[in-house]
């Protein structure tokens, strides 16, 4: 076992905001996820045409004027929602918080697309005539911007960026602020990911492009990972960020505590820009494992990150299995079944749903799982229906991206 860290080193989870295509706080959500409630419904994109998609429909205006909302991003205003959301929930009294020792770090797949396409979309009516491209283009496309409209919003002068991690992003995001106030060069993090996914058309025809991007007469069960019949991924727009504080700080203010980061990691596949590799995979976890201490039979729950795909289902659980050899029995589920991949976001939202089983012994299913397909036949896959299993104490969250990026977050309850 490895010797316990002092409280001034141990990170914890003191406050949780988001918005998923199925609920605009985690009471909400969850609830969705028990009730086996899906968020993924038909949408139609300019050039691209009709498909599906994971929508979000929280108040927008919650924290920001509607002059806010246009000269910003979707992703900014979904980040702003979703920092505003959990430095609420933590309880912090915000007002006489010292906003220079508060770091932003955010987690996006990609960003700028969005706002590049619907410039040529605007300019294409002028004769592509760049006298009427918007001058908050560039403001809105640097990569930086979610993070940075957070800043502006909440009046933070601490540090901010985004970390670009493909779909391992979310668990990116809540890594830099551990390590961050490991450092001590913040008191509090806000960290997680954000993803505004779905309004660019070109992340459907590309996934549509690799024979990748689900269909289904049923949108609601568009997606479903670990299915003989799945045929791809259901693209999900969303947000999910924590406030992270040493657990010395959260003690002294009386905080409550959703879970303490025990273990991560992140590593390369090193291998296709596309298809994952299993090994590289399993070594990710099984490092995440040994920096918290843990042997494969302690970890109560696997959060997995399957997105739907032929291939990258069974590559994921020959990776588990690989981890877990000797403990195949333990807990697997997806929340991707219900919301679709909210790219960046995904991670730190399908973190956030199983939070609440350190407090309720509940494992949210896989939905849409008619047929398993034998290739991920693991033996502790929650299949269409909760679980009860009394006590869960440790989860361990992984989330794999393009060019081979690995992320895993270790959470224990506390």
């Amino acid at each position: 076992m490895i010797a316990p860290l002092p409280d001034e080193q141990r990170i914890v989870m003191t406050g949780t905001g988001l918005t998923a295509p199925n609920g605009n706080s985690l009471a909400e959500y969850r609830e969705s996820l028990l009730s086996r409630k899906s968020g993924v419904t038909d949408y139609e994109i300019r050039y691209f045409g009709k498909t599906l998609a994971g929508i979000c429909n929280y108040d927008e205006l919650r924290y920001q004027r509607r002059k806010e909302v246009r000269r910003g991003t979707r992703a900014g205003s979904i980040a702003i929602y979703c920092a505003r959301e959990a430095v609420l929930d933590s309880g912090i009294d915000w007002e006489n918080t010292d906003t220079s020792r508060v770091g932003v770090y955010v987690g996006v797949t990609e960003h700028g697309n969005v706002e590049t396409e619907n410039e040529i979309y605007l300019i294409k009516g002028y004769d592509y005539d760049t006298q009427y491209w918007t001058h908050h283009h560039n403001p809105r496309t640097v990569a930086n911007n979610p993070a940075g409209e957070i800043t502006l919003n909440m009046g933070i002068t601490g540090p901010h960026y985004t970390l670009g991690a493909a779909c391992a992003a979310g668990n990116a995001g809540l890594i830099q602020g551990v390590q961050m106030l490991r450092l001590g060069e913040c008191d509090l993090a806000i960290a997680g990911g954000v993803s505004e996914s779905i309004h660019t058309f070109g992340i459907f025809a590309g996934f549509s492009s690799q024979g990748a991007l689900a269909r289904h007469e049923d949108p609601t069960k568009a997606s479903r990972p670990f299915d003989a019949d799945r045929n791809g991924i259901v693209v999900a727009e969303g947000g999910c960020l924590y406030t992270l504080e040493r657990l010395s700080d959260a003690k002294a203010r009386g905080a409550k505590i959703y879970g303490e980061i025990i273990g991560y990691a992140m590593n390369s596949d090193a291998h296709d820009f596309v298809l994952p590799h299993p090994q590289r995979q399993a070594e990710c976890m099984q490092l995440a494992m040994k920096r918290a201490g843990l042997s494969p039979g302690q970890v109560d729950l696997v959060s997995s990150h399957a997105t739907g795909t032929v291939s990258g289902d069974v590559q994921e659980c020959e990776a588990i299995r690989l981890a877990f050899a000797g403990a195949d029995d333990v807990a697997v589920n997806n929340t991707k079944s219900f919301i679709g991949h909210a790219m960046g976001a995904a991670g730190a939202l399908e973190l956030a749903g199983n939070l609440p089983s350190f407090n309720d012994g509940v494992i949210h299913p896989t939905i849409n799982l008619d047929e398993l397909d034998p290739e991920c036949a693991l033996d502790g896959l929650v299949i269409n229906e909760p679980r009860e299993v009394g006590k869960v104490e440790i989860i361990l969250n992984s989330s794999f991206g393009m060019l081979g990026i690995n992320s895993v977050v270790i959470v224990q309850k506390i």
